[in-house]
């Protein structure tokens, strides 16, 4: 009787979806889910280094903001309740297979013509089921939290009107597709941002959080790096390509440095707030704050690309290395810029300060572009890593001055029990 009474709870307790703590870390299972973010990255580079054009820069965008959201949503699903225990693992390992069927597709999604419609539903489709899985969970998840479920229904509303626009656009392609598929992301991440500001999207576990969003810029990061074998292919053997090489892991530790550097701050600010207060920081400094972070890195990786590419086949052909062009400097200059943007809006919303060079950098940035264009691949690749090794050395050197202002800045801690 005992027995039966024990394999009855237990298929309750495996029924209902298991709360995280508030000392909860990033599962395995989830570093698995961000193994397929990884392969839409990827895609995405693929697709834009295929054809190099404005065009194609601003589809990338649309794109990389898809799978952002698709990301996202995860993210504070699985700080709330465990992802990788029972229903929730099914659900999320389909959401996987969506955000791979998304991926193998990207490349087909802006073909326009007759018959060029299959791949643009398919992707469609897929998002659908993506985040129509994630509301079911949440919903089921928050049994029990009346608030949640109200801010759940909220985010529910704006996102099935974020649909319309997504088909309407998969059926017209074209131009027409850029504008109505810009309009339901941005309706839907919106839609995000407002159910926290009316209802409040809460935050169980502040280290969880802050742990999966510093790692996927890593993962971004590492794209600027996967983008050099991409370029160089099978010329590592020259000189000239080793040197730009190592220019860019260099480039790629000055951006990790420059992010690192705050992130434990910031991730100490967000556990100082409580309540709704807390989600609001997390939403606008994560999850808005963050996607700079990712779009700008994946840039960074195609203007990578072009250069290296170029310089391989210089050295294969012979000829001087030619000037590098608006299309990669803007990838990689702009890149650069929208990146630094990124950290200095992140650090602005999260430690509630800012320096004035983290303000700056984004704009010296940008006044190097010109420059960058009519250089060679490589002197451009050279001048935008000083200029981010310069900018670590400066805040480095100016680090405990603004490490006091970041602890000002800070809330005082909430008062807890004698």
């Amino acid at each position: 009787m005992a027995k039966h009474e024990d394999d009855v709870m237990g298929r309750i307790q495996r029924s209902r979806a298991v709360m995280t703590a508030e000392t909860h870390r990033t599962t395995l299972f989830e570093i698995f889910f961000d193994l397929v973010f990884v392969f839409a990255l990827i895609r995405v580079t693929q697709f834009m280094t295929a054809r190099p054009t404005p065009a194609t820069l601003i589809q990338g965008l649309v794109v990389l903001l898809l799978l952002w959201i698709s990301w996202l949503v995860y993210a504070w699903l699985g700080n709330y309740a465990r992802i990788d225990a029972g229903l929730l693992r099914v659900g999320t390992t389909l959401a996987m297979a969506a955000v791979f069927l998304t991926a193998l597709v990207i490349p087909e999604v802006w073909e326009s013509g007759p018959g060029t419609a299959e791949p643009r539903l398919t992707m469609v489709l897929a998002y659908i089921v993506l985040r129509s899985t994630h509301l079911a969970l949440y919903h089921w998840s928050a049994a029990g939290n009346r608030r949640l479920r109200t801010t759940i229904r909220y985010y529910t509303l704006t996102t099935a009107l974020s649909w319309i626009p997504l088909v309407l656009g998969a059926m017209y392609g074209g131009t027409t597709q850029i504008l109505l598929w810009t309009t339901a992301l941005v309706v839907d991440l919106s839609g995000g941002v407002l159910a926290g500001h009316l209802s409040g999207w809460p935050v169980r576990s502040p280290g969880h959080f802050t742990e999966r969003h510093s790692l996927v810029v890593i993962i971004a990061l590492g794209e600027s790096l996967i983008s050099v074998g991409a370029g160089v292919g099978a010329g590592t053997t020259h000189r000239p390509v080793l040197l730009a090489a190592l220019l860019t892991l260099a480039a790629t530790v000055c951006l990790y440095r420059l992010y690192a550097r705050s992130a434990t701050t910031a991730e100490q600010t967000l556990r100082t707030e409580t309540g709704a207060e807390r989600g609001r920081m997390a939403t606008n400094a994560y999850s808005v704050a963050h996607f700079p972070l990712i779009a700008g890195t994946i840039y960074l990786a195609l203007g990578v690309e072009q250069v290296l590419a170029r310089l391989t086949h210089q050295q294969a052909h012979g000829g001087a290395d030619p000037p590098l062009g608006w299309i990669p400097a803007v990838a990689l200059f702009g890149g650069t810029a929208l990146y630094l943007a990124g950290r200095a809006m992140f650090l602005s919303l999260s430690l509630r300060c800012g320096t004035p060079g983290q303000l700056l950098a984004p704009g010296a940035v940008l006044l190097l572009l010109p420059a960058g264009r009519f250089l060679p691949g490589m002197i451009a690749l050279g001048l935008l890593t000083a200029f981010l090794i310069a900018l670590v050395c400066y805040e480095l050197l100016s680090g405990p001055e603004q490490d006091r202002d970041a602890t000002d800045a800070r809330p005082a801690p909430a008062p807890g029990p004698p």
